[in-house]
């Protein structure tokens, strides 16, 4: 039977000696696949979560936040020219327009900003826009190797992230034959007879592994196929079993073969302690690169996610530490909004505007970032 932690283990014998070295790797290794399992489902379940609380609550606060700001640039640029202000105030005022202008165009539809971005910097939003795409572009392609071509829209991460997989994706199955030619010394260079014979071994080794499943599966398959069974009800239940054997099968899930077996109770508890040190030795293997696969897919949907809602690309990240994230952050922004709207109805007038300023400090940020995710919507 299954452990309480859910995973399938060899229990320890009172009267036997401690597991094996092999026996310990079984146990570790399904503990290790069902939390790799247990997160894989959590991560499943929470996006579409995520993405509905996302979109219905934390959106129209971005977007009543960005209006607000919107509504301070067009103050500050009616007010720039009256004579209240001085030239630090109106150099004040002008980095402030340009550094809230370029923000809510590059992560709106704000296109309206862009007469007064211009007349205030003195450059051309359109055209500093499209530098410093091509320079992040051409920064990307150098990084990463790939073409990225003309057509993608660097202002779409997720279309950006999506592009950029499949590039790296075709380029790593694309170099390995190009891999092989490179080195035609290797390949015809005559093997000893050590390297035929750990070649042997490893292609034995491959074989059996592939038998162990195989094995099992021909089991499990001979007991539970439904065109044997001439009971309805117990057809239909060997008809969703057999559905569950063919999906493991396929997917190499040795685990789910095993535990399909314990849940029809064609192998019990002292059959799984009693696997030959042979025979876990295969399965062994099997379950390494069924983890590592699991692993792979979890680093997917991460960083899919993380790409998609603006998370930093490392540091730790969990479902629930997402949540938290998004709670706090729609806390903040509303009490972000609630100052906001004070200071639209507050420096209307150039007298409280020209008090505020003073205590305003000139930042200069880089005009060109070297994150290419840097602030993307």
């Amino acid at each position: 039977m299954a452990s309480s932690s859910g995973n399938l283990r060899i229990v320890e014998q009172k009267a036997a000696s401690s597991l094996s070295s092999a026996q310990k790797t079984f146990n570790r290794l399904s503990k290790k696949i069902a939390k790799q399992r247990e997160q894989l489902g959590t991560w499943k379940t929470t996006i579409p979560l995520y993405q509905e609380k996302y979109v219905r609550e934390y959106e129209p606060l971005l977007h009543s936040f960005d209006e607000q700001r919107v509504q301070l640039v067009h103050i500050f640029d009616r007010l720039y020219g009256d004579k209240t202000f001085g030239k630090t105030d109106r150099t004040k005022l002008q980095h402030l327009i340009c550094t809230m202008a370029i923000d809510l165009l590059d992560s709106g539809d704000y296109d309206d900003l862009k007469e007064i971005y211009n007349r205030h910097s003195g450059s051309d939003y359109d055209a500093e826009e499209e530098q410093d795409n091509q320079e992040i572009k051409s920064m990307m392609e150098s990084m990463l190797g790939v073409e990225l071509g003309d057509d993608i829209d660097m202002r779409a991460p997720d279309e950006l992230f999506d592009h950029v997989s499949r590039q790296l994706y075709e380029k790593l199955y694309q170099d390995v034959p190009d891999m092989e030619h490179q080195a035609p010394s290797h390949s015809s260079r005559k093997k000893s007879a050590k390297a035929m014979a750990k070649e042997a071994r490893l292609q034995a080794e491959a074989r059996q592994v592939s038998l162990s499943i195989r094995e099992v599966f021909r089991k499990l398959a001979s007991t539970l196929h439904p065109d044997k069974e001439p009971d309805s009800k117990e057809r239909a239940r060997k008809t969703e079993l057999m559905q569950r054997v063919n999906s493991a099968y396929s997917n190499n899930d040795l685990l789910a073969l095993l535990e399909l077996q314990l849940e029809i109770e064609q192998i019990d508890q002292a059959m799984i302690n009693s696997i030959s040190e042979d025979r876990l030795k295969h399965y062994n293997k099997v379950l390494k690169e069924q983890s590592a696969e699991l692993q792979q897919e979890l680093d997917m949907v991460e960083m899919s996610f993380r790409a998609h809602f603006d998370f930093p690309p490392y540091g730790a990240l969990s479902p629930t530490m997402a949540f938290t994230m998004l709670e706090r952050d729609i806390a903040q922004i509303q009490q972000d909004i609630a100052g906001l709207k004070d200071d639209v109805e507050l420096l209307q007038d150039p007298k409280n505007l020209k008090k505020w300023l003073k205590g305003y400090k000139l930042v200069r940020r880089p005009a060109f970032e070297l994150d290419p995710f840097f602030d993307m919507p």
